[in-house]
């Protein structure tokens, strides 16, 4: 029987996701109304989870500041301590579930916990089994000082260095040639 593709990845992408829906410049903050946070638990796959409320948009404002401390860990004995951090603050409670065609796959949390629940638990078991797996070191930030965006590094090499706004490495070799005819 061939092997299932883990939820992990979507999982993964939902925390880089939630860490990048913070105010940027090129963007404003994602998290600011009910209306938003709808949006994203649609684009997100949330189920299992009641309407959102106030309450997630503060908690989960929290929780994205937490997971980005993990993205920007500069290795992973801080990115444990960090995942350790959130671990502790999640009500962690396994159980399979299969639904939206995603496959038989692990849910970290109760059966309809608020949203901000329900993320703090996934989120932070998929980063503990990616740094446990010894891939922590695939959480980055983009290497462009004025973004602030965070990336999970799927390169072969674990090389890259910018994340998915093409601007950002365009913005930053620009500069550099620039610096470099300038000075030359």
């Amino acid at each position: 029987m061939p092997k299932k593709e883990s939820d992990r990845p979507r999982v993964l992408g939902v925390a880089v996701s939630l860490v990048n829906s913070a105010e940027s410049r090129d963007a404003p903050d994602q998290l600011q109304t009910l209306k938003q946070l709808r949006t994203l638990m649609e684009q997100w796959v949330v189920t299992d989870a009641p309407p959102p409320e106030e309450r997630d948009l503060v908690e989960l404002r929290i929780l994205r500041d937490q997971l980005r401390a993990a993205f920007a860990a500069p290795d992973d004995n801080r990115r444990m301590q960090v995942v350790n951090e959130l671990l502790a603050q999640a009500d962690i409670r396994p159980r399979l579930n299969a639904h939206d065609g995603l496959g038989v796959h692990i849910h970290y949390f109760f059966p309809f916990v608020a949203v901000s629940a329900h993320l703090r638990a996934d989120c932070s078991m998929a980063l503990a089994l990616l740094i446990e797996d010894g891939e922590g070191d695939r959480l980055k930030t983009c290497a462009n000082p004025d973004c602030a965006r965070v990336f999970l590094d799927g390169s072969k090499n674990r090389s890259r260095l910018y994340c998915d706004n093409p601007s950002c490495g365009n913005r930053v070799h620009t500069a550099a040639y620039r610096a470099r005819q300038a000075s030359g």
